[in-house]
C-alpha cells in the first residue's frame, strides 16, 4: 500500500464522521474533525489524524465524555476557570480560548484555565486563533504523559509540556512559535515509529544515559528537556502553570493516555490572550512585527544556510501546499485508520467524500 493523499476536507470529514460514531453530537465531532485536520494541514503530523485511533479507544474505554457540559466554574474580569467535564479537549480549549478573546477585548489581557479537559492537539491550534482578532496567543499545557524526569533524575515526574505563541502580522506570515519544553514532543517519536525511522541521536536517552534512536524501544527511556537544566525547569513551571494553577494533574497524577483507555486525565491548560489595542495603534504594532521579520530575513547567513526562518513561517508554506496539492497520509497510518473505519462502520478515509 502506498501513501494515501487526501484534501483537508477529505480528513475532517473521515475524522468528524468516527467521532459521530462513538457517540459525540454532530456539531461537537464536527468541531474536532476540522481542528484535528487543521493540525495535519499545518503539518503537526504527530497531533492530527494519527491520534484517532487512541482518542477511540479512550472513547469506547469510557474515558472520555462524549457530552460534557463544558462550564465556567470560577470567574473575574480577565480571568476564567473552565471545568471540562471530561469531554474532548479540543472542545474544551476551544472555548477557553473563545472566552479569552472575549475578555481581552474589554480588559487588554486575559487567562482562562482549564481544568477535565483532554489531549488537544498541537499547542498552535489554539495561539492562532487570536490572530484572526488582531491579538496576540499564548497556549500552556500539561503533556498527557510524563516522558521527563527532573534534571538528574529517573522518575518521569513531568512531560513534554508545551508552549505556543501566535503574533499577528501586516503582510508577512504571522509569527507562531509552537515548541514542546522536551527536544522532541513525544507525538514526533509515535510519528517516527508510525514510518519505521530511527530518531535523531539528542531526542531521547536511556535509563544508562544512552542514546536511545529506535522509537518502538522509548518506553526504555525518557525524552531530553531542550537547553539541559533549563528545560526542565520550564517544562516545571509551564505544568504549574497550566495544571497546578487550575486543580488539573501534574506529577504522579497524569495518566499516560497512549496506555490508557479508561482513567480520566484531568488535563490542565491555559489561554492567554493580549490585545495590542491595549498598548497602542494595532495597525502599527502588526508593522513593527513585519518590520523585525523582515530585518532577520535580511540578515547575514551563515556559511551555507541558505535561508534564515522565522517560527510558524514553515508550517505557513507547509499549510499553502496542503491546501494546494492535499495531505500525504503514511501507508501505515492508513491501514490503522481503515481498521478504525471497518470497526465503527463508517466509510475509509480513501472513501471519504473529497
Amino acid at each position: 500500500m502506498s501513501d494515501l493523499n487526501v484534501s483537508p476536507a477529505q480528513l475532517s470529514r473521515f475524522i468528524t464522521a468516527t467521532m459521530q460514531a462513538v457517540g459525540l453530537p454532530e456539531d461537537d465531532a464536527r468541531t474536532v474533525g476540522e481542528l484535528m485536520a487543521e493540525a495535519d494541514l499545518q503539518g503537526s503530523d504527530g497531533h492530527g489524524v494519527i491520534r484517532v485511533p487512541v482518542y477511540i479507544r479512550r472513547i469506547l474505554g469510557g474515558a472520555v465524555n462524549v457530552k460534557p457540559n463544558i462550564r465556567v466554574v470560577e470567574e473575574r474580569a480577565a480571568t476564567a476557570l473552565v471545568d471540562g467535564d471530561n469531554g474532548m479537549g479540543h472542545l474544551v480549549m476551544k472555548r477557553a480560548t473563545e472566552l479569552a478573546i472575549e475578555k481581552a477585548r474589554t480588559c487588554g489581557i486575559a487567562w482562562v484555565g482549564s481544568r477535565y479537559s483532554n489531549h488537544a492537539g498541537p499547542a498552535s491550534l489554539y495561539a492562532r486563533m487570536a490572530l484572526a482578532h488582531d491579538m496576540v496567543g499564548l497556549y500552556f499545557a500539561v503533556g498527557n504523559a510524563n516522558h521527563l524526569p527532573a534534571w538528574g533524575g529517573l522518575d518521569m515526574l513531568l512531560s513534554t509540556n508545551p508552549i505556543a505563541a501566535a503574533f499577528p502580522t501586516h503582510q508577512e506570515a504571522p509569527v507562531v512559535l509552537d515548541m514542546a519544553t522536551t527536544v522532541a514532543a513525544y507525538g514526533k517519536v509515535k510519528a517516527k515509529a508510525m514510518m519505521g525511522q530511527m530518531m535523531p541521536e539528542g531526542w531521547m536517552i536511556d535509563r544508562q544515559g544512552q542514546p536511545l534512536l529506535d522509537p518502538k524501544r522509548s518506553d526504555e527511556g525518557f525524552l531530553l528537556p531542550i537547553g539541559g537544566y533549563k528545560g526542565y525547569g520550564l517544562s516545571m513551571v509551564v505544568g504549574l502553570l497550566a495544571g497546578t494553577l487550575h486543580g488539573a494533574a501534574m506529577g504522579t497524577e497524569v495518566i499516560d493516555f497512549n496506555n490508557d483507555d479508561t482513567s480520566v486525565t484531568n488535563t490542565g491548560q491555559a489561554i492567554a490572550v493580549i490585545d495590542p489595542a491595549a498598548f497602542g495603534d494595532v495597525h502599527a504594532f502588526k508593522l513593527r512585527v513585519d518590520k523585525l521579520v523582515q530585518e532577520i530575513h535580511a540578515s547575514e547567513r551563515m556559511p551555507g544556510v541558505d535561508q534564515i526562518w522565522i517560527p510558524g513561517e514553515q508550517s505557513h508554506l507547509k499549510r499553502l501546499k496542503h491546501l494546494q496539492h492535499g495531505i500525504d497520509i503514511p501507508a501505515a497510518l492508513t491501514r490503522q485508520l481503515d481498521s478504525v473505519a471497518q470497526q465503527l462502520a463508517v466509510p475509509t478515509l480513501a472513501d471519504t467524500p473529497h
